[in-house]
This record gives C-alpha cells, structure tokens and sequence, in this order.
C-alpha cells in the first residue's frame, strides 16, 4: 500500500496560489523573446568573445598570432591620436544628430496623428527614406553638398548667398552628415506615431473640461504617456549613432583632415586596409564596451521618468 502524504505536503498544496497577472505576462514574453535569445547566443555571443580574444593579439588572420596581452588597448588610449580623434568625432556626432532626430521625428507624430488630407501619403513619403540603401542616399545627398554644383548651393546662390563648402569643409563636413542622417526618421516617427495612438481621448477631454491648454496637455500627457516610446527611441538612436560608417565612408573617407573619422570607419581601415585585425578587434571591444556603459547609464537614470501602463512610475 502506498503511504500517504505527509501533512506539511497537502497544506503546501492547499495553500498554493496561481501565478500573478504579471507573473504569467513576464512568462509569456521570456517566451516570444526566447528564439532571439537562442539566436543571440548562436550568432552574435560567440563572436564577441572572440573578437576580444583576437584583440588580445597582433594578427593579420593570416601569418601566425602573436600574443600582446592588453597592449593594443594601452596604446588605443595613450599613443593612438587618430583613435581619440575618432572617439571625439563620434561622440560629437551623437550630441548632435539624437537629440534632433527625437525631436523631429517626434514632431512628425504629432503632426501626421492629426486629422489631415492625404495622410496615408504623407506617412509613408517621410517613412520611404528609411528603406532605401545607406550607400543611395549618400550618393544622393552627395550632390546636394557639391560646392560648385549641388542642389544647396544653387538655392542660396539664387537668393545671394554664398553657401559652405559643405564635405570639403572642416568645419562643415561633420554637421552636414549630421543633416542628412537625419532625413531617415521614418521607423522612430511611427514608434511615436504608435505610442500616440495608444493615449486614451478621455485623458485630453477631461483635461480641457479642467481648463488646461495644449501646451499643458501635451507635457503632463502626451510626454508622460509616451515616455516608453521616449526611452526606446533615445537607446535605439544612440547605439545606431555610434555605428555610423556609410555616410562618412562614402561621402568623405573619414575627411577633410579626419574631420568625419568615425570609430567604425576607423576600425574598418585598421583592419581591413591595414591588415591589423587583433587591433581593429580592440576598437570594436572598446566601441562595444561605450554603447553598454551609454545604455545602461540610460536606462537606469530613466526609471522614475518612464510610466508604464498598469503600474507605477
């Protein structure tokens, strides 16, 4: 005969509750994230340790390797000025294409989530930039900026301008990719665009019946209740801004006088021009190492500023 249960094991199964709400919610989305997950670990993981096992050498991934321990990243950091001019240009160009793409883009959604003519037109005329090939619209906007016969310096001189010399500039090159890399924020528009249409109407009605203005409206609603849309747009922009390579390689090989020498760039001509892949494998160390510390950084100092619906900020 089979002994019975002991009693501390029926009260424990007595007393058991199903899972939370939020429990089955986390569940269900580690699930959905799972084939990422698996994915991830494959196809990217794995190359990450061994890009920084590689930079732990001197190799041209043809002769045999030579073992320099950190030194690559020694003289990165204490001899390598090209790789702080770099690290400079790219940080410059974070500062200055996130903070406007967030709000261009953002000012895109709120005026394509009005009721307007032809408004399935104009969503995807400002979306079709973002699909079309890196390398197109640089060549394009590479006529654009032509000194003598681009479309900009014909349109001011028409007015008695005299325009920059805009990529040939030293002082022009680096905001003129920061212009035309903004042109491209079709997929941070329709993120917003979502957000926006997931804010309740209620929330604005009895905000007017209480007397408040647009203004008001938009900074203690829309901001609040798209502050997710804010957090992900703000993360997505600058991890892509520090990866930035076509512009300034087909535009400008990283000139005038390294004036657009991105860190991608860079690693590219060490490597690849070079030869001097365990290097190139410390920049990419390093280059991965900044987009980790700047989300982090993000991501903890937005937790009492994001609103989640269903919980508190």
């Amino acid at each position: 005969m089979s002994q019975p249960m002991p009693t501390s094991t029926i009260a424990q199964t007595r007393t058991r509750r199903p899972l939370s709400q939020r429990a089955r919610e986390e569940i269900v989305a580690y699930l959905l994230l799972l084939p990422w997950i698996i994915g991830f670990t494959v196809f990217h993981a794995g190359t990450i340790i061994a890009s920084f096992v590689i930079s732990l050498f001197d190799t041209d991934l043809l002769s045999p390797p030579t073992f320099v321990g950190l030194q690559n990243y020694v003289t990165l950091f204490t001899e390598d000025e090209r790789f702080q001019k770099a690290l400079q240009v790219t940080s410059l160009y974070t500062l200055g294409s996130v903070p406007l793409q967030i709000l261009l883009a953002l000012g895109l959604a709120l005026l394509l989530n009005q009721q307007v003519a032809g408004l399935g037109f104009w969503r995807t005329l400002f979306y079709v930039p973002s699909v079309m090939s890196g390398v197109a619209i640089a060549l394009i906007w590479q006529w654009f900026y032509h000194p003598d016969l681009g479309l900009f310096n014909t349109l001011l001189g028409n007015i008695g301008i005299s325009g920059p010399r805009w990529l040939y500039s030293q002082q022009w090159a680096l905001p003129s990719i920061i212009i035309m890399n903004v042109w491209s924020i079709g997929p941070l528009m329709l993120i917003f665009l979502a957000g926006l249409k997931g804010v309740p109407r209620e929330y604005y009605e009895a905000a007017q019946i209480d007397g408040a203005n647009n203004w008001q409206q938009f900074t203690t609603i829309t901001i609040p209740l798209l502050s997710p849309q804010l957090l992900f747009n703000t993360v997505i922009s600058i991890i892509g801004s520090y990866q930035i390579f076509s512009s300034s390689f087909v535009m400008t090989q990283g000139g005038p006088n390294n004036a657009t020498l991105t860190l991608v760039l860079y690693m590219y001509s060490r490597g690849f021009l070079m030869a001097r892949f365990g290097y190139a494998a410390a920049v990419a160390c390093v280059l991965f190492l900044i987009i980790l510390i700047l989300t982090v950084i993000v991501l903890r100092s937005s937790r009492s500023l994001v609103h989640y619906e269903g919980r508190q900020a």
